[in-house]
């Protein structure tokens, strides 16, 4: 039987997705606090949609991002 570990070790792959998503989210952050979001919706909705969709793919690679 091949037994897989409970908490594999992440790649350099996984380690450079992480890397981008946390500047990404950064980014965001930074646009959200800067920007009056009254005076921009859409912005504000794209952030929301952005972080959804970055927290199913956090979801889906079960936390390696």
């Amino acid at each position: 039987m091949n037994s897989r570990p409970t908490n594999p070790v992440p790649d350099k792959a996984h380690e450079q997705a992480a890397e981008h998503v946390a500047g990404a989210h950064h980014l965001l952050k930074t646009l959200r606090d800067k920007l009056a979001m009254d005076k921009h919706p859409e912005l504000e909705e794209a952030i929301q949609r952005l972080e959804m969709a970055l927290s199913v793919l956090t979801v889906k690679t079960g936390g390696m991002l």
